[in-house]
């Protein structure tokens, strides 16, 4: 495993193929509607600079998360409005760009931290993020988590998580880059989420 989580260090040639590969299997498996929901959800928050219940809502579902939650009901107990208030502050702070990615993941999931459901677990806050400023933003779950162990990354589940999932995620974006394939951050997500899903590794 490698040294501190928050720096994302170079791949050798090995674990470079293994992630290029993760990303074209993804992509000749998926459908082309794979996103429609996070696009649709994101297109609404530019417009809005918040993100509402029903957004949650939305990205729950396409997350394939459980509703039937504590956390769901005293969500739903809460107004719109006061739902609302706290997703604006996150949604400002992923879209700040006098923040680097790292900061603003760790501002954004911070915001969030005050509701319900949203206190622990990066999956779903991850979503809302991603949503809110999908050039930026990445999506984390337990396959990314899975993907990055199997390209020799380390990433602990110590307080501040998003914020160093998303320096290494922008490490490994632009580790693409210099290898000639312009990922963003999401594209990145999808082939760890990918790797993460695989049996085995040939």
């Amino acid at each position: 495993m490698t040294k501190p989580d928050a720096i994302a260090p170079l791949l050798n040639e090995h674990t470079w193929s293994l992630l290029r590969q993760a990303h074209a299997d993804f992509h000749s498996e998926a459908s082309e509607v794979y996103d429609e929901v996070l696009i649709e959800v994101s297109d609404r928050i530019r417009s809005s600079r918040s993100i509402g219940k029903a957004d949650i809502g939305a990205l729950l579902f396409w997350k394939r998360l459980r509703a039937d939650t504590r956390w769901v009901r005293d969500l739903m107990a809460l107004a719109d409005s006061e739902v609302r208030d706290t997703t604006g502050h996150a949604v400002s702070a992923v879209n700040d760009a006098a923040l680097d990615i790292a900061s603003a993941a760790a501002e954004g999931r911070k915001a969030l931290s005050a509701l319900p459901g949203f206190v622990r677990g990066d999956a779903l806050a991850s979503a809302l993020l991603t949503a809110a400023a999908p050039d930026r933003m990445a999506v984390y779950d337990r396959r990314a988590q899975s993907g990055l162990e199997k390209l020799g990354l380390s990433l602990s589940a110590a307080r501040g998580r998003y914020g160093r999932y998303m320096a290494i995620v922008n490490g490994l974006a632009s580790e693409a880059e210099r290898r000639g394939h312009p990922w963003s951050p999401r594209q990145v997500d999808l082939a760890l989420f990918a790797l993460g899903g695989q049996k085995r590794i040939s």
